[in-house]
């Protein structure tokens, strides 16, 4: 049976600067290095995996059909003070879902409607799911969109 690991999620944006402030300043993910590709795009480090930013050509229909966001296509990300970025989101004027299961977890839209969720994790959580998918700790930034 083959082994895999998560390498990057791409989403489609329609303002580059737009979601760089929300993913990198309300959500306070790091942004790294993106190979010089022919388009504009951002990269984002989430432990070992990254998010990829493309810019959009044309206007996207996110395609969300159903009103409890965690029930469309989503990003999920693990995160230790979940209090203190749905206080950011909220601040920001960002529309929040809390999850409908009753766990520690709630649902954003970023500005061009792609839902990322947010569940509470531990630090321990946290450093045990970075270091068993990059136990070197390094950039994966090569790994191309």
């Amino acid at each position: 049976m083959p082994t895999y690991c998560h390498l990057h999620t791409a989403l489609w944006i329609s303002d580059l600067a737009r979601a760089e402030h929300f993913y990198g300043t309300v959500l306070g993910i790091p942004k790294v290095e993106r190979l010089p590709f022919n388009f504009p795009g951002a990269w984002y480090q989430v432990g070992s995996s990254q998010i990829h930013l493309i810019l959009a050509e044309k206007p996207v229909d996110q395609g969300h059909t159903d009103s409890k966001w965690g029930r469309n296509p989503h990003l999920a990300l693990g995160v230790e003070d979940l209090e203190g970025i749905k206080a950011r989101l909220l601040q920001q004027g960002y529309e929040i879902q809390s999850s409908a299961s009753g766990r520690a977890a709630l649902f954003v839209r970023d500005p061009d409607g792609n839902v990322i969720e947010l569940s509470s994790a531990s630090a321990k959580e946290l450093s045990s799911a970075n270091a068993k998918e990059n136990p070197e700790g390094q950039n994966s930034n090569a790994r191309q969109s």
